[in-house]
This record gives structure tokens, C-alpha cells and sequence, in this order.
């Protein structure tokens, strides 16, 4: 386990949070990514401006950490290659236990994400929740029609766009129509 440092943004300190269940303190920030986020079309790239509109509940194991997160993704039509403006709009729910809290299921202890001191990273967090909400075909609208596969036009500007192929046996017999 890596060692949390105060100062990443993607760190949370809750050590205003008293460790009495029901408590709860709300966190609304604007942090920039610190490292940037993909699902394989698309990525998020570091500096990406995120919005963070969280509320921190005590528990009796931890903390529990819900609310949203807005980012704006620039990616790239997987048909056309024009630009596309992504809005992501992403849900979070995990609990942090703390670090004195014993977890006795070997099977949740990896699964489970655990606090340093009053520390939480939100990281792992926001990388399931974000990466989830990104599209895996991106595309401009969905009734692109994409680039011809001979020339590369795009298809939106002449949908009757075709191009005649022949088939290499019978191109005499198109010389011999030529002729004519």
C-alpha cells in the first residue's frame, strides 16, 4: 500500500469528521486530475478539470463516502474522427474502514480500501466510477455514417457515395465494353 500523501488532491483528510456514526461533512471542490484516466477510445488527461460534490458519513467501521463527480472528455467519432464533447456525470459509493479496524474475510480484505490515519484515496474511487461512464464507441451522433473505406470521404457530406469495383476476372470483359 502506497503511502498518502496530504497534498494529492485525490486525497481526502477527514480528520474534522468526528468517528461518532452519523456525522457527516460535505465536500464540494474542483480539483485537476492528477494522472489521466482511459478505457482504451478514450482519455481523460491529466489537468482535466473534475468537480467533486461528496459527503463524507462516520460509520461504525469507516467512512463512507457517496456523491458525484463532473468531467468534461474530449475524444474522437469512432466512425468519422470528428471531435466529441463527452459531459460525465458519475456516481460514487465506497467505503473507507479505518486502519485500526480488523477485517477478518480474506476475500473482502482485497476488496475493501482502507484509510491511512484520517486519510482516504479517493483515486481507486474515481477511477471505477469515472472509466465506467465512459463511452466505448464514441460517436459524433448515432446516425453517423462515418469515412468511405476507399478514400476517405466522409459519408455525411454525399450518402449516395460508392465506388465501382470490379473484380480483377472479369476486367477484360470491362476493357472489352470500353472498346465498344
Amino acid at each position: 500500500m502506497k503511502k498518502l500523501d496530504a497534498r494529492d488532491p485525490l486525497v481526502l483528510d477527514a480528520h474534522e469528521l468526528p468517528r461518532r456514526a452519523g456525522e457527516s461533512k460535505k465536500i464540494d471542490i474542483t480539483i485537476k486530475l492528477p494522472n489521466f484516466l482511459t478505457n482504451g477510445p478514450v482519455i481523460v488527461p491529466a489537468e482535466t478539470e473534475i468537480d467533486l460534490d461528496l459527503l463524507l458519513e462516520a460509520v461504525v467501521d469507516g467512512v463512507l463516502v457517496t456523491g458525484e463527480v463532473y468531467l468534461e472528455a474530449e475524444t474522437e467519432c469512432s466512425r468519422c474522427l470528428d471531435p466529441v464533447q463527452y459531459e460525465i456525470d458519475a456516481q460514487v459509493t465506497d467505503l473507507y474502514v479505518y486502519e485500526d479496524k480488523e477485517i477478518t474475510d480474506d476475500d473482502e480484505a482485497d476488496e475493501i480500501r482502507r484509510m491511512q490515519g484520517d486519510l482516504i484515496d479517493l483515486e481507486p474511487a474515481l477511477i471505477d466510477a469515472v472509466v465506467l461512464e465512459l463511452p466505448t464507441r464514441p460517436l459524433c451522433n448515432d446516425d453517423c455514417l462515418g469515412l468511405c473505406a476507399q478514400c476517405g470521404i466522409r459519408l455525411e457530406e454525399d450518402p449516395e457515395h460508392k465506388h465501382e469495383i470490379i473484380d480483377p476476372r472479369w476486367s477484360k470483359l470491362s476493357q472489352l465494353k470500353e472498346e465498344k
